[in-house]
């Protein structure tokens, strides 16, 4: 069996998209309570989101822009 060490130094040095898949899973392997209710909200919510910014209804900005737009407007 390996170690944490050993499985961290392999789980580093594996593509990326492999990486982003492992984190995942390891991520969905955690248990939370979770509200089965709020989470389908929440999906539901995240998926009209995701499908209005493909459709071009909503135009998405830079993050570091939307961070100085918040900052003006509390310096407000």
């Amino acid at each position: 069996m390996l170690s944490i060490e050993q499985l961290m130094k392999e789980a580093l040095s594996l593509p990326s998209a492999s990486r982003a898949l492992l984190a995942e899973k390891l991520v969905e392997s955690l248990e939370f309570d979770v509200d089965e209710t709020i989470q389908t909200l929440w999906t539901t919510e995240a998926k009209n989101r995701r499908d209005e910014i493909r459709s071009g209804v909503v135009q998405t900005i830079p993050g570091e822009e939307a961070l100085a737009q918040v900052r003006r407007l509390l310096e407000q």
